[in-house]
């Protein structure tokens, strides 16, 4: 008898404790994720960002909350990446420039191929990316990768022709920089956080950036002009990324909303930079400055001069295994089939 009565509560108290079990996985918790963005929430990037953050807890029926920093608030743009893959965030946004050496592959984006909008440039992002599927981000997942429209200079004085340039102290970043040199500027590195206060200071006389930083980061109060260079316009190609062990511990259904979402917000980037450069354009030209077309001729000059950019990206490619010739290929036949 006392031993039928000991197994009954043993049966009974291992049904409570399954019972428990199953309570907690059921009373458990939303999934809590962290999301940093060097963009401050004022501009549209940052915006986007945070509308991100609420569409996946919208679709996952509040299964997922994410805790949004913009502005670099807990890590800046050159140590998004690294914070990434080290778990101080879940997903991060900013440059591939900002960490240069770290993305050979990638960096092909950023050459001056003569972008024409900021659609064109995200669409040949996320092409080149689904394309070649490069090693170098094989350790974070890969949500998507949007980029700016043209890079222009914008300077302090009017630059009319390419002799102008020499000498000239422009901030640039990542293949930016070799751009300038070619062109015989004096490049100077630095992100956009600090280029309002570098141009304002003299620190530098011109900048090399999409017409957007002139309203989304102020410059235009700090510059004169801006010098339409399309024929070496660059672009930087910027990622949202998720630490890979956290994107492997989601649930399956969370992880396909994640990847819906993606596909439609990497489309409200390329809108959102030309709508950008636009307001950039409006801005400028409402403070008085000027906006310096180039001839057909002095374009071909300026390109002329960057060429040698190309064949040093290609031989730096080859030599780390990379097949440079084929991403600027690629590269090149994106621009045109997106600028139709």
């Amino acid at each position: 008898m006392k031993k039928k009565i000991f197994l009954f509560s043993l049966v009974a108290i291992m049904g409570v404790a399954f019972l428990s079990i199953g309570l907690f996985k059921a009373e458990a918790g939303p999934i809590k994720l962290t999301y940093s963005n060097f963009f401050p929430p004022s501009h549209f990037n940052g915006s986007l960002g945070a509308s991100w953050a609420k569409e996946i807890e919208k679709r996952s029926n509040g299964k997922v909350k994410i805790t949004y920093f913009p502005g670099g608030a807990l890590l800046k743009g050159g140590d998004m990446y690294d914070g990434i893959l080290k778990g101080i965030t879940d997903i991060g946004m900013s440059c591939f420039a900002y960490t240069r050496g770290r993305f050979p592959a990638m960096e092909a984006l950023d050459l001056p191929m003569g972008y024409t909008s900021g659609y064109a440039a995200t669409m040949v992002a996320n092409d080149f990316y689904k394309k070649f599927k490069p090693e170098e981000l094989s350790k974070a997942e890969v949500m998507y990768i949007h980029a700016h429209g043209p890079g222009l200079l914008h300077s302090k004085k009017p630059v009319y022709k390419l002799e102008e340039v020499k000498g000239l102290k422009i901030r640039a970043t990542g293949l930016s920089a070799k751009v300038v040199k070619a062109l015989g500027g004096a490049p100077v590195g630095m992100p956009q956080g600090g280029t309002y206060e570098a141009l304002q200071k003299g620190v530098v006389e011109a900048t090399f950036s999409p017409m957007e930083v002139l309203k989304g980061w102020k410059q235009g109060e700090v510059i004169k002009s801006t010098t339409e260079c399309y024929s070496v316009g660059y672009t930087t190609a910027m990622y949202v990324m998720m630490n890979m062990k956290t994107w492997n511990k989601l649930p399956k259904d969370i992880q396909k909303i994640i990847e819906e979402v993606n596909a439609e917000w990497l489309v409200k980037h390329a809108a959102g930079w030309d709508k950008a450069d636009q307001a950039g354009r409006e801005f400028s030209l409402s403070l008085g400055n000027k906006i310096i077309p180039l001839s057909k001729e002095e374009s071909a000059r300026w390109a002329g001069a960057v060429a040698p950019v190309f064949d040093n990206y290609v031989k730096t490619a080859k030599g780390k295994g990379l097949p440079g010739d084929a991403y600027l290929d690629f590269i090149r036949k994106g621009i045109k089939k997106y600028s139709k």
